[in-house]
């Protein structure tokens, strides 16, 4: 959308007057985008499914703000690590409403879970359930926990996002000299009460075949843990991976194509393995917040190479979006101050780090670009704030949230004492 000024307008709001208002690079997040998104869980999942939950993946983009949004929806919360659970504390977000995940859980951070209450720890191996039960008995408690299953299931993805292979550092593989341990282990401790599984096939997926056959290796299993073990699961969490459009070239469905198969094989198949439904629930994150962000750079320089390519070279890059460098990601960008002007032809937007792999996007049609252009760059609102990095002492941005052409800040720009300031 444009203003008769041919300017970029972004939730309502003028993306030229946030880029001289709060400078660049700039995390410019619609928080009518989120709750807009989260609107369609409570529609297609939770209302549909009585007693389901919904978590918030908070790696895609944990601020304070986002914790409260979630807060503040009835969300639940996928926490991965002790600062994303102090962080969500700072936000006032209940422990008991959160899921804490991850392969490598220190022992200081499951005291601090089990202290503060969290409501499920997700298993990944035995050796943190050994110290969790161990910890749980020293304090006086039976922690619920779920196990993290890895259902070998091949999703297609980038293989640094694909994690329901069998061969993946996450979760329990299904083989059944392997499973068998964990869950006689588990039945037998008394700091910890198994409630069920979980399982993620992988990120950003448009397609739901990956997701289904997960699900009746999931269920076959939980029938196996009956007959073997005499322990019926109670919940099943499904993951997230939902995809979102990044470029023209993707395709990405509603959330209802997801969870109402899913929901609908869980039922088929459990009513044909004689087993009780367990209650459900999912973990989005980039679905919720991907496209609901976008970020502002500004134009340093523009440079030809004659019959090669043609760089854009902007004031940010590879610290506050690391996503191209590690796994090839692409994106769609805009000039914001051009909007409306027709294109000059293809450019690759370089971003500032030391780095020859420090790309944003190649090959995108712009209007004739000039140093002191507003680039926006869409789809960045999911691992990007969260994976940004320092690196060539790069302070981070300042991030913004809007809502219908308010806006308000919502994390201030690193300043250049900010850098060194934990240094002795």
């Amino acid at each position: 959308m444009s203003t008769s000024e041919g300017h970029l307008i972004f939730d309502g709001c003028d993306t030229v007057e946030l880029a001289r208002e709060y400078g660049t690079p700039l995390y410019v997040v619609s928080e009518a985008t989120i709750r807009a998104r989260i609107a369609e869980i409570k529609s297609a999942f939770l209302e549909k499914r009585p007693g389901s939950r919904a978590a918030f993946a908070s790696k895609a983009f944990q601020t304070l703000d986002m914790c409260r949004i979630a807060a503040s929806e009835g969300l639940y919360l996928d926490v991965v690590s002790g600062g994303e659970i102090h962080a969500a504390l700072r936000a006032g977000f209940d422990p008991a409403r959160m899921y804490f995940h991850g392969n490598a859980k220190t022992e200081r951070e499951l005291h601090m879970a089990l202290e503060l209450g969290v409501g499920r720890v997700v298993v990944d191996n035995l050796d943190e359930l050994r110290a969790l039960n161990g910890i749980a008995l020293g304090i006086g408690k039976r922690q619920p926990i779920l196990f993290r299953i890895t259902p070998g299931v091949d999703s297609h993805t980038h293989q640094y996002i694909d994690t329901g292979r069998i061969d993946s550092k996450f979760g329990i593989p299904l083989d059944p000299s392997v499973r068998g341990e964990y869950i006689g282990a588990a039945l037998g401790m008394g700091g910890v009460e198994l409630k069920g599984f979980h399982f993620h096939v992988g990120s950003q997926l448009l397609e739901n075949d990956s997701h289904l056959k997960a699900v009746a290796i999931a269920i076959g299993f939980i029938a196996e843990v009956k007959r073997d073990f005499g322990f019926e699961a109670t919940e099943l969490n499904l993951g997230g991976g939902f995809g979102v459009r990044y470029t023209e070239a993707d395709r990405p469905k509603g959330l209802a194509y997801y969870t109402d198969a899913m929901c609908d094989a869980v039922d088929a198949l459990c009513r044909e393995k004689c087993l009780a439904v367990p209650s459900l629930a999912i973990e989005p994150g980039r679905w919720i917040v991907g496209e609901a962000g976008i970020t502002l750079y500004g134009v340093a320089s523009v440079k030809e190479i004659p019959g090669i390519r043609s760089y854009v070279a902007v004031d940010g890059g590879m610290t506050d979006n690391p996503r191209p460098a590690l796994y090839g990601a692409k994106y769609e960008a805009v000039l914001a101050n051009k909007q409306g002007l027709p294109a000059a032809g293809k450019y690759t937007i370089a971003g500032k780090c030391c780095e020859t792999g420090d790309i944003i996007a190649r090959d995108i049609a712009l209007p004739a670009p000039e140093p002191g252009d507003i680039l926006a760059v869409f789809a960045t609102g999911a691992y990007n704030y969260t994976m940004a990095s320092n690196y060539n002492r790069t302070p981070r941005p300042a991030l913004v949230m809007t809502n219908a052409g308010k806006r308000r800040l919502s994390v201030r720009r690193e300043s250049y004492d900010d850098l060194i300031a934990r240094e002795i």
